[in-house]
């Protein structure tokens, strides 16, 4: 009777012993816990907090009425959070799409920011229409990263896209020999404009091994099936046409009618686009951070 009886209470002692261990845990668990907060001098310890936002990058597009524009550029910016998680990025337009560069600055709170053009030279838009835009735009501090190009990064997507498009990227001396390239770009009356893109041309020779020849659509000489011409005579029938444009559009498929060989699709949304846009955005925000302050924010 006795043994019966033990073996009956023996759940009920041993739940009540389980009970106290996981009373005990919970209260060590608690008391390490609070200690965590504690210093060894007996003061209480800050807890960590959230390292701030970096600075937004505001990506400036030209725009365009062909839709295709836009998906291209919403598809580079989606590559470029891709490549920097974490960094608020943002688009603004010049012209023909919204959101507008004004109204995307007017949304951004007060703080740091990086404008870095999605365009390929210096010209009238680097110059004067994004810095008039920044200021209107008092309560922020930033600057604006100079354009894209020249820059080698630009040509590695450049050969890329002549790549895919039926270049022989190991050609043989005699396909050398016969071979050129022109480089079609949209065009300005500004000089700065058509010395960037040249030294874009001489970079993608060099990649290359074969003539490049700048060409423009509009505002400036020579036009592309001009300098398809001057490829001509020098012996250079195996021309192709690189188009030296950020996105599908009017320019970029006239220049590409004109090929008497391949035409190349625009840089459009390849990996190195993202990383030019970031290597910009590191670089003038380096630049933003060293000099003095110049703009103070306005207060809220």
């Amino acid at each position: 009777m006795t043994a019966s009886k033990h073996h009956r209470d023996e759940p009920t002692g041993t739940a009540h012993l389980d009970s106290t261990a996981q009373l005990m845990t919970r209260i060590t668990s608690q008391l390490g816990t609070q200690l965590s907060h504690v210093r060894l001098d007996g003061s209480r310890r800050t807890p960590p907090q959230a390292p701030p936002a970096p600075p937004a990058l505001v990506v400036v597009a030209h725009g365009s009425r062909d839709p295709r524009a836009l998906a291209t550029v919403h598809a580079l910016l989606d590559k470029v959070r891709e490549e920097r998680p974490g960094l608020p990025v943002h688009l603004g337009h010049i012209e023909l799409n919204e959101p507008l560069l004004t109204d995307t600055l007017a949304g951004l709170a007060p703080g740091r920011a990086v404008l870095a053009p999605l365009l390929l030279s210096r010209g009238y838009h680097v110059k004067q229409d994004i810095p008039a835009a920044l200021a209107m735009a008092p309560h922020l501090t930033a600057r604006v990263a100079p354009p894209l190009g020249p820059h080698p990064l630009l040509v590695e997507t450049l050969f890329a896209r002549l790549v895919e498009a039926g270049w022989d990227p190991r050609p043989d001396a005699r396909t050398r020999r016969t071979s050129g390239v022109v480089l079609a770009a949209a065009g300005s009356r500004d000089p700065d404009s058509a010395a960037d893109t040249a030294r874009t041309a001489a970079l993608l020779a060099e990649r290359l091994g074969v003539p490049v020849v700048p060409a423009y659509a509009s505002a400036a000489a020579p036009t592309v099936p001009a300098a398809l011409r001057a490829l001509a005579v020098r012996g250079r029938h195996r021309a192709a046409v690189a188009a030296y444009f950020t996105a599908p559009g009017r320019f970029a498929t006239q220049c590409a009618r004109a090929a008497p060989w391949i035409a190349a699709a625009p840089l459009g949304a390849h990996t190195a686009m993202a990383r030019l846009l970031l290597h910009r955005y590191d670089g003038t925000l380096a630049s933003l951070a060293a000099a003095p302050v110049q703009r103070q924010l306005t207060s809220a």
